[in-house]
């Protein structure tokens, strides 16, 4: 199995700084996509950003210019550094990956999407 594991969430002031982990674990061959969405009370889940494995990013217009996303492949680890955080970024941060599963033979498997529990972020004073 693979599992997403997030961290770093938590109650920030407005115009603060924070930033998410997400680590993938579990029987991985490799990791594509990757990226991070948000969901605030009431409202639809959205896309943050997303990270391609080649690098390429992609950010919604709220974010971008605050936002930056990043990986270490090495560490199958996505990141969110959140900077001149707004009240409106309170969310429920989710992590999520297109994940190459290791198979049996410790070859290619198959391609599956997974999903973080998600992480509380907080923008209040």
């Amino acid at each position: 199995q693979v599992q997403l594991v997030e961290s770093g969430g938590g109650l920030v002031q407005p115009g603060g700084s924070r930033r998410l982990s997400c680590a993938a674990s579990g029987s991985i061959f490799s990791i594509n996509a990757m990226g991070w969405y948000r969901q605030a009370p009431g409202k639809q889940r959205e896309l943050v950003a997303t990270i391609t494995s080649g690098g390429i990013t992609n950010y919604a217009d709220s974010v971008k210019g605050r936002f930056t996303i990043s990986r270490d492949n090495a560490k199958k680890t996505v990141y969110l550094q959140m900077n001149s955080l707004k009240p409106d970024d309170t969310a429920v941060y989710y992590c999520n990956a297109d994940v190459v599963r290791r198979s049996s033979y410790g070859g290619r498997g198959s391609l599956n999407n997974y999903w973080g529990q998600g992480t509380q972020v907080t923008v209040s004073s």
